[in-house]
């Protein structure tokens, strides 16, 4: 299969029309590319925000209900795409109101037969939870596809380890980011390079980048696009399959056999994935062992 994920800038949007053009754009050049499955990245629906004007755009508790508003017609089309061009497609996360309690962070997975389901985020960031207030949502899930299994853990999401290892049946986990700092986009690329040692698949990581002055919530933003294996058997010494130019927006694209994941997995040279529940009984007998000096 070939995987397209993107750096993917925040516009300011006169119109639904707008909109509809910019993602249109973005997957008929993925899919012109002969990519099989893209990944946008958190929060890269924010820019559904203007369409209600600058006042509500640059306001956090209005910002949330106009893109949450706008998310069915962004479904709708995104399925749409999903179908015409005959290719999967992790929709960029938005901030999405629920029956009960505080909006979820939440992505949405389109097939090329127009099924749709979700992904809600886990963990919040301190700034998700602190001065957004938007909460955890829905269970973790394993999306059974054409591709293989696919996992989605949400920037934050993919730093946490057992997290990751719930999702080890999963050929892929798709991680859609949004980083202030440079310091941020390392800490999910770490997070998603070990995640896909340790579970002996490939993680794909999708950025916002660039500048949106007009939010409050992500007014700066700094990443790339990047495709992680194990390193090890069939795949780059690295574990890099891909990773774009930081902050140069654009699709970052990778070749994956999905043979290779299973055979990492059956033959590396480490079985990091069959290896993982030796750590509990030795993680519990930790012992104190004092080198403390007793003094004169």
């Amino acid at each position: 299969m070939k995987i397209a994920t993107a750096a993917y800038p925040l516009d300011w949007l006169d119109s639904w029309a707008q909109y509809e053009d910019k993602i249109a754009r973005w997957v008929s050049d993925a899919a012109g590319q002969g990519a099989d499955l893209l990944v946008f990245p958190e929060y890269g629906a924010m820019e559904l925000a203007t369409l209600a004007g600058a006042d509500a755009a640059g306001d956090l508790e209005r910002s949330i209900h106009a893109v949450s508003d706008r998310m069915a017609d962004a479904a709708g089309l995104h399925r749409r795409l999903a179908a015409e061009h005959r290719v999967h497609i992790l929709g960029a996360s938005a901030p999405v109101a629920v029956p009960q309690g505080r909006p979820v962070n939440r992505a949405e997975i389109y097939t090329p037969d127009s099924r749709q389901d979700h992904q809600d985020k886990q963990i919040m960031t301190r700034f998700e939870r602190e001065t957004w207030e938007i909460a955890p949502g829905g269970p973790l899930k394993l999306f059974d596809t054409t591709l293989g299994r696919i996992g989605v853990l949400i920037c934050y999401d993919v730093e946490f380890p057992l997290l990751g290892r719930a999702l080890t049946q999963a050929d892929l986990i798709l991680v859609p980011s949004c980083t202030e700092a440079l310091s941020g986009y390392w800490r999910v690329r770490i997070g998603a390079m070990a995640r896909a040692l340790e579970n002996q698949c490939v993680t794909v990581m999708a950025s916002v980048v660039g500048k949106a002055d007009w939010s409050e919530a992500v007014d700066t933003n700094t990443g790339c696009g990047g495709v992680f294996g194990p390193p090890d058997t069939g795949f780059p010494q690295t574990g890099v399959l891909a990773e774009g130019e930081l902050n140069r927006p654009g699709w970052t694209y990778a070749e994956l056999d999905p043979a290779a994941i299973a055979h990492v997995r059956a033959d590396g040279v480490v079985l990091n994935r069959a290896h993982w529940s030796e750590q509990d009984p030795r993680a519990a007998s930790v012992t104190n062992s004092s080198l403390l000096s007793e003094g004169p």
